[in-house]
């Protein structure tokens, strides 16, 4: 395990040069990876995992047709590698539990009876384990409860594998049944395509999940978005113009320029006009929302925000209300203007 100065204070690291994926067919060759759920996680992982030449098998029902019909499309073939719900949990060695959070409080009678001892319980997000007062998942005592958190999207975890590279994970054992936990976690981890791994808890990952999500990753950035384009639109901007100066050079432009090299060089690499604003501002924006992020903190250690998840999408109309609402945002001006911008990348007109 590497130790990484992380500014100023040193973190341990697992890269793929140290736990290699040799390494890992080794620890896993006796193993069945079971993926439970072919939603949002499970495809990327899962395909990822075969690639790699792991003995994979997928679990999904069958009454969801949308998601058993993407697996049988993706080359799961059924009665060989995919399997219902039940039928993969009793034939996998590792469980990989990647249903949705509200799905996981309702599979999980049925996936429990199906645990065998010795079998290792994956998870992706700390969700039911840390809230299971909410969830009542609570696993038996004679099994492995391990969990690797890819920091992205499903499709960011395919899309990076396919592009040579990794995206990255935290890992964490929950409970060490076999002695082994730990060994199958990075190993598990290393075949989903993990850029390098990062050690954490089942607490710390889902409250840092759950805050980062609703701020400065989704909630926050959408809402600070809007905020600017509704300004610049009351003063008379058109909304081509608004949105450019609000996402599309954000997207396009700047944050690749954080990404490759920091807030610094993206700085660096502005106008002077645009740095000393940005700098000037900054302080700013910090202290009008660190107050409003201490408050969702509190929310989410709390249950507030896992009791509203779950509330929420067990909800029989959860899949019709959700599509009311990102409706709204698809027909919102701003984000037509953004789709007619998108149609005007040089790109495009390179086709």
């Amino acid at each position: 395990m590497a130790k990484i100065d992380f500014g100023g204070v040193l973190e341990d690291v697992v890269m793929r040069e140290e736990f290699t994926m040799e390494k890992a067919k080794e620890v896993l060759k006796d193993e069945v990876i079971a993926v439970i759920g072919y939603g949002v996680q499970g495809p990327a992982q899962a395909l990822n995992m075969r690639d790699n030449g792991f003995k994979v098998i997928i679990g999904q029902s069958p009454d969801f047709k949308r998601e058993w019909d993407k697996a049988l499309k993706d080359g799961w073939v059924r009665g060989e590698t995919l399997f219902p719900i039940e039928e993969a949990a009793k034939k996998g060695t590792i469980i990989q539990y990647l249903v949705s959070d509200a799905g996981q409080k309702i599979v999980w009678p049925a996936l429990k009876s199906c645990l065998n001892e010795g079998d290792a319980l994956y998870f992706s997000h700390g969700f039911s384990i840390v809230y299971k007062d909410q969830t009542e998942v609570i696993p038996p005592q004679n099994i492995d409860v391990i969990l690797v958190a890819p920091k992205g999207s499903g499709a960011s975890v395919r899309k990076n594998f396919l592009a040579g590279s990794g995206i990255n994970s935290s890992y964490a054992v929950f409970q060490d049944f076999t002695g082994r936990a730990e060994e199958r976690t990075l190993a598990v981890g290393i075949a989903i395509g993990s850029g390098y791994l990062f050690p954490t808890t089942f607490e710390k990952e889902v409250y840092s999940d759950l805050t980062g999500e609703r701020g400065i990753l989704m909630g926050a950035m959408a809402g600070v978005m809007e905020a600017q384009y509704d300004v610049l639109r009351e003063h008379g901007h058109t909304p081509s113009e608004a949105f450019n100066e609000t996402v599309e050079e954000l997207t396009q432009s700047l944050i690749r320029l954080v990404g490759e090299d920091g807030m610094d060089w993206m700085y660096a690499n502005c106008s002077t006009t645009a740095q000393r604003g940005a700098l000037d501002w900054k302080p700013r924006f910090k202290a009008s929302v660190i107050g409003l992020f201490r408050e969702l903190y509190e929310s989410v250690v709390s249950g507030r925000e896992t009791e509203i998840v779950l509330k929420a999408n067990s909800a029989s109309d959860y899949q019709e209300k959700l599509d009311v609402e990102l409706k709204e945002i698809h027909d919102s001006e701003m984000w037509r203007a953004g789709a007619a911008v998108r149609s005007l990348r040089p790109e495009k007109w390179n086709k």
